[in-house]
């Protein structure tokens, strides 16, 4: 029986490749109707659907699903990345998006990133631009040079800007790759 990674794995790679799909195990089940792959949780109703007809390849994701940060995780190792708020449905769209290499995807709460730059901060302070943390904006990826927590804001500054964010909010960034010598 396939695990709910596994179904999800399969659900994102046929819908990326244009491929209808049937998959089911005790809690979820993925399937194509009029034209969408469509994962459907058995408690909560459609979770992610991908329109097959559309050019390139979208996901729509619902925001409070129990299997959200799950299916998070696997867009993002194909290079799928949250765009935009939530629309009037509660879902998230997902767009492909190219990463620079030597990096890995994070689409997490704004806290994990406050944690994983205590690790790298160190590297900040070091002449040149740090390259350990990369957060998006517009479209683009920008180094964290500095970030500060006031009034429950993330306060994060990068080579041009300063960016507030609420520590429960979604943000997108890189860390880079750790060789494994």
């Amino acid at each position: 029986m396939l695990s709910s990674l596994d179904l999800i794995q399969e659900f994102v790679q046929s819908s990326i490749q244009k491929k209808d799909v049937l998959l089911s195990n005790p809690s979820l089940t993925a399937q194509t109707v009029y034209g969408s792959n469509q994962l459907t949780a058995k408690t909560e109703g459609v979770i992610a659907t991908s329109k097959l007809n559309n050019k390139g390849s979208e996901f729509w994701v619902h925001a409070n699903s129990s299997h959200w940060e799950l299916i998070n995780e696997v867009l993002a190792t194909h290079s799928y990345l949250l765009k935009g708020e939530i629309d009037n449905r509660g879902f998230y769209q997902y767009q492909y998006c190219q990463v620079p290499k030597g990096y890995k995807v994070q689409c997490t709460k704004s806290v994990m990133l406050w944690r994983a730059w205590w690790k790298y901060r160190k590297n900040a302070l070091r002449p040149g631009i740090p390259l350990d943390l990369l957060i998006q904006k517009r479209d683009s990826w920008y180094p964290v040079r500095d970030l500060t927590i006031s009034d429950g804001l993330l306060y994060i500054k990068t080579l041009g800007s300063e960016i507030a964010i609420h520590s429960d909010d979604l943000v997108i960034w890189l860390n880079k790759i750790e060789d494994s010598k």
